[in-house]
């Protein structure tokens, strides 16, 4: 007990251990709210989307020695915007819309590097993540720039919830789709760029996707799915980050295996969409005819001369 004590302790000890999990228990939390709305929508490509969009901003921000994660999130921004845009027209789908800027900028961003002679450990931070190297500005930055993306999210979570659900009934409505678009692609954008720092450009769609999808799975209400998905996402950075401590393992692979892990219980054992709930159901459901067809046939057998 004593020494379960002393692992869970020792590394808040340590000055970047305690930024490296006030910073990812922040992106956790953040990215489990946001991603309810992405789940909802089905738009788990936009965040992949948004993820290597921002990739040719990182380029030409390395390239001109300037701010790696503000190149990054101009050029999310910038593809956000266009995505929401030229998807309004409906002629195309959105995935194929995503799909098209998805391939351009990563694309964009493959050329920019390749002017570039070597690659250096600023720019390959950003692709796998350095939550254990963040200062106190970005536990600050983060954990403000959080807050107001949460209030957001949650003050407009009915009208974003409509327009999933169904777009032309909420434009009938009068809701300002357009502008409710631009608000979930803004918002996603700036989570993405936001929690880069904890997994990296590869593995953010993960903390953005795979707690909300958890959470999905266990229940049917709005305020449970973003309390329990917030919950996962922190609860799941935290955890990765312990393992990540005790094996000497990369951190934001390690936060991601283990939200991975949360999603997997749960798709085994959620109370009513769970694997182990769907063999239950269907078991006594074919106990239930079997018994039904032994009962007719003897009401059969009884009734006969």
């Amino acid at each position: 007990m004593n020494d379960f004590l002393a692992f869970l302790i020792d590394p808040w000890q340590l000055p970047f251990m305690r930024r490296a999990f006030t910073v990812a228990a922040i992106a956790g939390l953040v990215c489990g709210v946001v991603g309810v709305y992405v789940v909802l929508r089905g738009m788990a490509f936009i965040g992949d989307a948004v993820a290597h969009s921002a990739f040719p901003g990182v380029a030409l921000a390395y390239a001109f020695e300037g701010n790696l994660l503000l190149g990054g999130a101009a050029a999310g921004v910038t593809t956000a915007v266009l995505i929401a845009l030229v998807s309004q027209n409906r002629r195309l789908k959105e995935d194929t819309v995503i799909g098209v800027f998805f391939a351009f900028a990563f694309g964009l961003g493959i050329v920019l590097v390749s002017t570039r002679d070597s690659w250096t450990t600023d720019l390959s931070s950003f692709l796998f993540g350095q939550v254990l190297a963040v200062d106190a500005s970005d536990v600050r930055r983060v954990a403000a720039i959080g807050a107001v993306l949460v209030v957001l999210v949650l003050a407009l979570g009915k009208e974003l919830v409509a327009v999933s659900l169904d777009r032309e009934t909420a434009r009938a409505a009068g809701l300002p789709v357009l502008g409710l678009d631009l608000t979930l692609y803004i918002v996603v954008t700036v989570t993405i760029v936001m929690s880069l720092e904890a997994v990296g450009n590869i593995l953010v769609l993960a903390l953005l996707i795979t707690p909300a999808a958890t959470a999905r799975l266990l229940t049917e209400r709005l305020w449970a799915m973003t309390l329990l998905a917030s919950s996962f996402g922190c609860l799941g950075s935290l955890t990765g980050l312990y393992v990540s401590y005790a094996f000497d393992l990369a951190a934001g692979g390690s936060v991601v295996v283990v939200l991975t892990g949360f999603f997997a219980l749960a798709w085994v054992l959620a109370p009513r969409h769970g694997l182990a709930a769907r063999l239950r159901r269907s078991v006594n459901g074919g106990q239930g005819r079997a018994v039904g067809s032994t009962a007719a046939g003897s009401t059969s057998s009884a009734g006969s001369p």
